[in-house]
């Protein structure tokens, strides 16, 4: 899968989806500090599925409407960055083709896909 990591996603997460053959740009090794707006720009223009921790875009996606090729949100506070990666690459292994052009959101024991209204499968 084509991701695009928020600076806020925890390295170890990044790592572990390399390893496993994703392709993952990382805002915090490319230009750290650039705004929610245009990291969901430049996610959407590379074709790549937001990966993120920022409950921001959720705004961004549901309320402005945004088109998006994907955001995974990770709602994985209090639990440590190695376990998060183990959790997140379980999830893309197991519900990837289901969260391109979606909103996702991996919290502890639970992925939910949600389609935002006007968007289709790729």
């Amino acid at each position: 899968m084509n991701l695009l990591a928020d600076e806020g996603v925890d390295r170890p997460i990044v790592e572990r989806l390399r390893r496993h053959g994703h392709r993952v740009a990382y805002v915090a090794e490319m230009e750290p500090g650039i705004t929610d707006d245009v990291v969901l720009e430049r996610a959407h223009r590379e074709e790549a599925v937001l990966l993120t921790a920022d409950t921001d875009f959720s705004e961004l996606v549901f309320r402005q409407q945004r088109i998006t090729s994907g955001v995974i949100l990770l709602r994985l506070a209090g639990i440590s960055p190695e376990r998060k990666a183990e959790i997140v690459a379980a999830a893309l292994a197991a519900h990837g083709g289901e969260m391109e052009h979606a909103f996702t959101v991996i919290a502890p024991g639970a992925v939910r896909i949600r389609r935002p209204a006007g968007q289709s499968r790729g």
